[in-house]
């Protein structure tokens, strides 16, 4: 053990004893510095002479559950929007690599309008385009804002899994699939067995990627209504109608998202090392 631990050392590679602390160590170090930016514009804020009977922290500590739930909304969203566009984006997927032309025309279309569309123009799109009520029989149910947010976010999110699906597949050695053959494999249980296990490993990092992306994206929600995180930002910053407290509110808005979505890019960076040569 000892040996092999000096000989990686010598070869200019981290001890694997040390690539626990050194990940920690990178995972934590920016969050923390925004951290630490963040909490002293806060404290040079509220130490401002101009609103000296109420500080700027006050006001945070008052609205940061109404923060919160505005940014599990974020989350809501962005989950049901890369849940819908990872199943569609599947079988798109799948259909590109079809024999006929048709369906690979077809699909090829959809997954290059929607993967160079701009995220506002499709949550537009998919706002307008669906009611604003459904009509069931006699009653009439409301089509919520959110929903029409998370159906245009699956949009981009099912053209971009369909090309990574693709590219996965693609990328399997011509072997592989020759050494199945020989073996009397049928065709699905290569795909289930062999072909498959191989496509998720490849999948899995663009596909986190992608999903850290949609969560972004879900910040244009407040354009259409939707009472997210931004929107719940706006509201404050109206209310307290302070510019310190509004330069303080979004500040904390950005930190949210930068709390939730730098771990997901720092694991997705960790499988891109692992699985480089897989």
């Amino acid at each position: 053990m000892a040996d092999s631990v000096q000989s990686s050392a010598y070869a200019g590679e981290p001890s694997p004893l040390q690539l626990p602390q050194r990940g920690w160590a990178r995972l934590a170090l920016p969050g923390a510095l925004i951290l630490g930016v963040v909490v002293s514009l806060i404290a040079g804020l509220s130490s401002l002479t101009a609103f000296p009977q109420a500080p700027v922290l006050g006001y945070l500590l008052t609205w940061s559950p109404a923060l919160l739930l505005g940014m599990l909304a974020n989350i809501q969203i962005s989950v049901l929007a890369i849940a819908i566009g990872t199943l569609a984006g599947l079988v798109i997927g799948g259909l590109q690599l079809s024999s006929l032309r048709v369906v690979r025309v077809l699909t090829h279309g959809y997954v290059q309008t929607f993967r160079n569309a701009p995220m506002l123009i499709l949550i537009y799109f998919s706002t307008y385009v669906f009611p604003f009520e459904l009509h069931l029989g006699t009653h009439y149910v409301a089509f919520p804002d959110w929903i029409k947010v998370t159906l245009g976010l699956a949009l981009p999110a099912s053209a971009n899994v369909a090309e990574i699906f693709r590219g996965a597949i693609l990328s399997i050695p011509a072997a592989q699939w020759e050494a199945a053959s020989s073996l009397a494999f049928r065709r699905t249980q290569l795909f289930r067995w062999i072909i498959l296990p191989q496509c998720l490993r490849r999948m899995l990092p663009p596909w986190m990627n992608l999903y850290a992306g949609i969560t972004m994206g879900t910040a244009l929600a407040s354009l259409v209504g939707v009472h997210d995180l931004l929107d719940t930002a706006q509201i404050a910053s109206t209310t307290v109608n302070r510019v310190d407290f509004t330069v303080a509110i979004y500040f904390t808005t950005l930190l949210l998202f930068f709390v939730y979505c730098y771990p997901i890019s720092r694991f997705t960076h960790y499988l891109e090392r692992k699985y480089a040569f897989i």
